[in-house]
């Protein structure tokens, strides 16, 4: 049967055709949005504890809130640029617990005991303000691009905040 028509892939002789798989395209400027807002977080996170790690976490309420804010913000951007309710709530969730991880990691590798701890509250705190971002995200699907990316991201970005500053103060 393939001898027929050498010209035609197999799939499409044999009555089923199977989408080529294709690497993600590094090209499209969502894919570095997507990226960049997974490692945003983590990368803030290293820079912070090379320059200034912070010594005792109650001194550390600035900059553990707004990593926390940035964990979210970046998590929320994720997931809106994903089309569709169920795909831009899992993918903030996702780059939400990704980044998370990244900050955590980057606490444990680049700083010392007392900015652990500062990583820790700030990923947690993080995560807890990708759940409304998320909910935000998978109603906005179908927004302008603006909104779509800026509500979820100032929203989620608020509520980590505001967590880590009631948790501390």
């Amino acid at each position: 049967m393939s001898g027929d028509r050498p010209d035609v892939p197999i799939s499409v002789q044999l009555g089923e055709v199977v989408p080529p798989e294709d690497p993600e395209d590094w090209g499209q400027p969502l894919t570095w949005v997507v990226a960049a807002g997974m490692l945003v977080a983590p990368l803030a996170a290293v820079a912070w504890f090379i320059v200034a790690a912070p010594t005792d976490p109650a001194g550390a309420v600035t900059g553990m809130s707004l990593l926390a804010g940035v964990v979210a913000a970046g998590a929320a951007v994720t997931g809106a640029t994903q089309r569709g309710v169920r795909r831009a709530a899992f993918a903030t969730i996702g780059a939400g617990l990704f980044a998370a991880l990244g900050v955590v990691v980057a606490g444990s590798v680049v700083a010392d005991g007392a900015s652990l701890g500062v990583a820790v509250a700030a990923a947690t705190s993080g995560g807890f303000g990708c759940v409304p971002a998320a909910g935000l995200a998978a109603l906005l699907t179908d927004a302008p691009r603006l909104r779509r990316f800026l509500s979820p991201a100032l929203v989620g970005g608020a509520v980590a905040f505001l967590g880590v500053q009631n948790l501390f103060r």
